[in-house]
């Protein structure tokens, strides 16, 4: 029998790997629900569903590696990046999915949500003051409209998958909809600064490279404290501290 082994797991949903089938258990049946909607929509490779039952979701395994993960090395070459860069563009291209995803929420709510998290960062001690207050600035540049696009919500380059230059799969939709299309583009590249020319390359269009560094900036000042919470080490050299930390 092949192992189980625990791909990521926390209180709201975890991800197993069995052999080449992924077992993805969400506590949030309509989160799985969305990333099937999701999948059958997007224009790029996904995994493929073998099923789906309350509560969880099977999915084959893809072909190739992940160009990474954040606070870890990274590879491929800059074609490679580039190829995830175009994906990533004619994703945002297609016509979104009726449903709000975690790049939409409304820029009143953000900015609310972002200054609660920062005054408590402060308060208990996570993070210095200067540090918070310095990527609150930054992170201003995000609150801005955007146009709706077809987003895939937590575009991590460890949700990527490339085999050479080519890009084999995009995995994780559960929070996938209509939202930024620049949020995509900073989460892909966290923690991977030194890529973004090349995914800026193959996506094929002007960047607002002050909203990248802005969402680098909200995206790590929103998660720090519950990555600390839930059993992960935001303090990982190369993790979302030194991202905040690299913007001062």
């Amino acid at each position: 029998m092949d192992e189980v082994e625990v791909v990521v797991a926390h209180s709201e949903r975890a991800t197993l790997r069995v052999g080449d089938v992924f077992l993805k258990v969400d506590s949030d049946q309509a989160r799985i629900d969305a990333e099937f909607e999701a999948m059958s929509l997007a224009p790029v490779p996904t995994p493929e569903v073998l099923w789906r039952k309350p509560h969880v979701l099977a999915t084959a395994a893809l072909a190739g590696t992940t160009l990474g993960r954040l606070g870890g090395p990274s590879t491929g070459s800059p074609a490679a990046w580039a190829a995830a860069g175009a994906a990533i563009r004619k994703l945002h291209d297609a016509p979104p999915p009726s449903r709000t995803g975690q790049s939409g929420r409304s820029i009143v709510a953000l900015a609310a949500e972002l200054d609660n998290e920062c005054e408590l960062l402060v308060t208990n001690g996570v993070l210095p003051a200067g540090l918070v207050t310095r990527n609150r600035q930054v992170a201003d540049a995000a609150l801005r409209p955007w146009t709706p696009a077809f987003t895939h919500g937590d575009l991590q380059i460890a949700h990527v998958f490339v085999d050479g230059d080519e890009v084999t799969g995009i995995i994780d939709w559960s929070e996938a909809g209509q939202g930024d299309a620049l949020y995509d583009l900073a989460t892909f590249t966290l923690g991977h600064e030194e890529h973004l020319d090349d995914v800026i390359a193959g996506y094929g269009t002007d960047i607002d490279l002050d909203v990248i560094h802005a969402w680098w900036s909200l995206r790590s000042l929103l998660i720090v404290r519950w990555l600390s919470e839930h059993g992960f080490d935001p303090f990982a050299p190369g993790s979302e501290v030194d991202v905040l930390r690299a913007r001062m």
